[in-house]
């Protein structure tokens, strides 16, 4: 039942006439028995919007079980009461945004309450890539830093992602985003602000960011691969994103200069008015960059996601109905690994991970260097704070190649390393395909596919790992159950959470689990083939695609939603 003295309340403390209106809207319309409006009502009262180790992520909207200016200035002060805490008055807080609605506005009003306590707060004087703050707040030891982007959500969304480092962290998670306790600690912190009006916001005060840390970011991109001009014809598309300057320039610097971009999805737009979801993932993404790779006769596709921490590609295909073919999260993050493997080879200090959700191949890749591997928990926040950390993954085309300055996926540095690839390839009469069986034929093919099911009712998700963990699955494809995994019981290596891991007796792999980030219960598949001397690599793939495709058949039927 609607409690309309605390929705009065609520209306009271926002600063937002905006988010004020809309919720007095929705209150006039819900006391003359409109039931949509009472049932919009009901779900924006539902609770807070819970601050965890994705910081906030939610829609945009009035009420506080929605992204609007009070959430945010309670997220920003219970943030700031942090920091004095751990660090001590004089933090140092770093803060940027992207593009969205209301992300500037967010990104001003966690600065003015940082400096209205006594901090310093450096604000980035416009729309930025986040890798770019990730790269500032280790640049300029700052001691917090915080992103406000719903990276690749609905338009509909907007978000706020918090790292720590400086003297708040001292490990190998310096720089990296925040896990438990700090995401614990700072809810708490969140939850004793009593109300928005009794927040101090100071009108000027911070320092601007601009082209000076955008240009150290750049020189630090650019010298991890040679000097030179290149040979690589390349389409590019930042998603109607922050990161279409940034890349290009980044390319163009490393020699790339024939880059043509989609002049439809280069310059931000909120809206993001070419595709469905602004997710390189998405089916129908990347449908305007392969008609333009088609008419330029580019090499490869290269794509950001709206926030430019994610990469993916594309490669041509003859096979492919346009020609092209987009590589998956673990071939890029495979062909990357290969790739620092090969440069840290014998070095045991060095270490690869990648999340348990990621292809198994990286493991033994690193093994074939003679360097390290670990496995994590899905998300960067593990990744990214492994000790010995050199090159790190995860199949959600997040990839890490630099931790040394940006402890986090970083899209952009990410390009740069497989455009050069891309291009020595070339250079020597091969392709990124060739790459991929060279792979496969040393260590057997590891073909992974996803299976992802969006809901609108969240109990759907429960009721599909429930379903799951009632035992009736035994086998996958054909082959037996070898082992089931109950990722919520914890191990010596990882912390418990809400996941299944499945292992057939052929070797075949699924994980089941829930979004962190999106309403959708997620499974990831792996088959391994081995590859014999000699064998054609299109058998080999043909038959790991059908495996795939009867195990997503399998996955389906278990889940039963």
């Amino acid at each position: 039942m609607l409690n309309f003295d605390e929705i009065e309340a609520w209306i009271a403390d926002d600063p937002d006439t905006a988010t004020q209106a809309e919720i007095r809207d929705l209150v006039t319309a819900a006391q003359v028995g409109d039931e949509v409006a009472s049932a919009d009502l009901a779900d924006r009262f539902n609770g807070t919007l819970t601050f965890g180790t994705a910081g906030l992520r939610g829609q945009l909207g009035g009420g506080p079980n929605r992204m609007n200016r009070a959430v945010v200035i309670r997220a920003a002060a219970g943030l700031v009461a942090y920091l004095k805490e751990t660090v001590g008055p004089d933090f140092h807080l770093v803060v940027g945004h992207d593009a969205r609605y209301g992300s500037k506005q967010f990104a001003q009003d966690t600065a003015a309450i940082a400096v209205a306590a006594g901090g310093r707060a450096s604000l980035f004087d416009r729309a930025l890539p986040t890798p770019v703050t990730a790269f500032a707040l280790r640049h300029l030891n700052a001691d917090a830093a915080v992103v406000v982007t719903a990276s690749h959500n609905p338009p509909q969304d907007n978000g706020y992602k918090v790292y720590l480092g400086g003297r708040a962290v001292t490990d190998s998670g310096q720089g990296a985003q925040i896990v438990p306790p700090a995401d614990k600690d700072i809810f708490t912190a969140i939850k004793a602000v009593p109300s928005v009006a009794s927040v101090e916001m100071a009108e000027s005060g911070w320092e601007t960011l601009s082209d000076e840390i955008v240009e150290a970011y750049l020189s630090r991109v650019t010298s991890l691969i040679p000097a030179g001009e290149k040979n690589l014809r390349i389409v590019l598309t930042s998603m109607h994103g922050v990161g279409g300057e940034t890349c290009l320039a980044a390319l163009n610097r490393a020699g790339f200069n024939d880059v043509h971009l989609v002049a439809e999805q280069h310059d931000p737009n909120p809206d993001f008015p070419t595709v469905t979801f602004p997710n390189p993932e998405e089916p129908g993404a990347l449908d305007l960059s392969f008609a333009l790779a088609q008419k330029v006769d580019a090499d490869i596709i290269l794509a950001n996601d709206p926030d430019a921490d994610r990469c993916s590609a594309a490669i041509r295909d003859p096979k492919s109905a346009n020609g092209w073919r987009q590589l998956s999260g673990d071939e890029v993050g495979s062909l990357l690994g290969e790739q620092a493997a090969s440069k840290y080879a014998g070095d045991s200090a060095a270490l690869l991970a990648n999340s348990i959700v990621s292809s198994q191949l990286l493991e033994q890749i690193a093994k074939h260097h003679g360097v390290s591997y670990k496995a994590t928990l899905t998300g960067f926040k593990w990744i990214s704070r492994v000790d010995g950390l050199v090159f790190g993954y995860e199949e959600a085309l997040g990839y890490c190649v630099d931790p040394g300055f940006v402890r986090d996926k970083d899209g952009i540095s990410a390009c740069l390393q497989l455009a050069t690839m891309a291009a020595d390839r070339k250079a020597d009469g091969s392709n990124l395909q060739d790459a991929l069986d060279d792979l496969a034929r040393r260590h057997g093919l590891y073909a992974t596919a996803p299976l992802s099911i969006r809901v609108s009712d969240l109990s759907l998700i429960q009721q599909g790992m429930a379903n799951l963990r009632k035992g009736e699955l035994t086998e996958l494809a054909g082959s037996p159950l070898a082992s089931v995994v109950d990722l919520s019981e914890g191990s010596a290596e990882l912390p418990p959470t809400d996941g299944l891991i499945f292992r057939t007796e052929r070797g075949d792999r699924v994980v089941a689990r829930p979004s962190g980030t999106e309403p959708k219960l997620k499974c990831y598949l792996e088959t391994i083939v081995e590859v014999p001397e000699g064998a054609c690599m299109c058998g080999i793939r043909e038959e790991a695609t059908k495996r795939l495709e009867q195990m997503k058949l399998d996955m389906r039927a278990a889940l039963g939603i």
